[in-house]
């Protein structure tokens, strides 16, 4: 079987993972900070909180955000469901921009457009989620002037992203957003098994991540309301939730770390095989990458939208298993209860009804790739 996504673990990803269990820490420990630093210092930004998934970092990036009821948060349509469900946990309404065709990122003219009509409306969005799809990053800069035109705050989805850079900066490093989040599940760039992360320059918004990811505790005296009994107290001063990661993830994140640029490396060498590999073949593949920018946690193309099923089903039946990102969300049934319906978001359905994810991770062979390509073309010469 040949996997759309894989993890890759080393011997010395299961020896750091030995060490936490031979230790006193297997939770709340000092591994937890060393991971952080690690992803900090990749990303180039100060703060970095370790939460127990990538959907937990982007819950708590909203609350850390302020976004409650009467407030509104746009995403993209073409992402997993929980760019968008975070802000329905915090009771806020959600709204989507349409993606360019050619990035499948979300548009910033798009964008620039709905902002105005909002404004006339009154219904300006408090958050914008823009999400990097399949490692590329958005056009941060255009994003981030329409932010301060239109007084709205930015988190970035980075769950793709881990390893990639925009413009000479890393993707992390919140140069134009106020806090970024990235996942470490076994198919993203480096995992913890299941994992998140929130990066921040803001001191104040990294230091209520922190709390919130842990009830909302704190055991700070400077921050206490009333009397401070002694070196046991806390005191809860904000709603949290245990959203906290094991010393145990930890280990084999801070692991992981060590080898991101050989599997980033590694991603791009196979995207540049696909890309010779793929040429004369009926397909339309992702759209360049001149820098070599993306992490390329995706390798998605497409196919004549009255063959996709066949040429899925075609490689499903030789044991490769391609997937497809993403359903758009809004055509999901729980947002369609709230209003959305098809037509509403053209570019991304367009797109939903012609991609295939081919394999792409590090544990691909060359030799596996050429399986992938011969059978693809065989399905697509079956079909004319």
């Amino acid at each position: 079987m040949i996997r759309y996504g894989c993890q890759s673990i080393d011997d010395a990803d299961k020896a750091a993972v030995q060490a936490v269990l031979d230790s006193v820490w297997l939770t709340q420990g000092p591994t937890i900070g060393r991971f952080e630093q690690a992803v900090a210092s990749h990303c180039a930004v100060p703060f970095a909180t370790a939460v127990s998934n990538g959907t937990a970092a982007l819950h708590l990036s909203c609350l850390a955000l302020g976004v409650g009821p009467g407030d509104a948060v746009w995403t993209s349509p073409n992402t997993f469901v929980a760019s968008a469900n975070c802000a329905l946990y915090c009771g806020a309404k959600v709204d989507f921009v349409d993606i360019d065709r050619a990035t499948l990122n979300l548009d910033p003219a798009k964008l620039a457009d709905k902002l105005v009509a909002a404004r006339r409306d009154g219904c300006l969005p408090k958050v914008v989620i823009p999400v990097h799809f399949s490692g590329r990053s958005c056009d941060m800069e255009a994003i981030a002037a329409l932010a301060r035109e239109f007084g709205f705050r930015v988190i970035e989805d980075a769950s793709h992203a881990l390893g990639a850079s925009y413009r000479g900066t890393p993707v992390g490093c919140c140069r134009h957003a106020d806090i970024t989040v990235t996942s470490f599940h076994p198919v993203k760039l480096i995992t913890t098994g299941e994992g998140g992360m929130t990066l921040t320059r803001d001191e104040a918004v990294g230091k209520r991540l922190a709390r919130l990811r842990s009830h909302g505790i704190t055991s700070d005296p400077a921050l206490a309301e009333g009397e401070w009994d002694g070196p046991w107290f806390y005191q809860q001063i904000d709603l949290g939730y245990n959203y906290r990661m094991t010393d145990l993830q930890a280990a084999l994140g801070e692991s992981q770390m060590k080898r991101l640029p050989q599997f980033v490396a590694r991603r791009r060498a196979l995207v540049r095989r696909y890309r010779e590999i793929l040429q004369d073949l009926p397909v339309a593949l992702p759209a360049d990458d001149a820098d070599d920018d993306s992490a390329w946690h995706l390798f998605v193309i497409r196919v004549a939208a009255a063959h996709r099923r066949a040429v899925f089903e075609a490689l499903r039946a030789a044991d490769i298993m391609v997937n497809v990102h993403y359903i758009p969300v809004h055509l999901q049934p729980w947002y369609r209860r709230l209003g959305f319906r098809p037509g509403d978001f053209p570019e991304a359905e367009d797109y939903y009804r012609e991609a295939i994810t081919l394999p792409l991770h590090p544990q691909l062979s060359d030799a596996d790739q050429d399986f992938v390509v011969a059978t693809l073309a065989a399905a697509l010469a079956r079909l004319g």
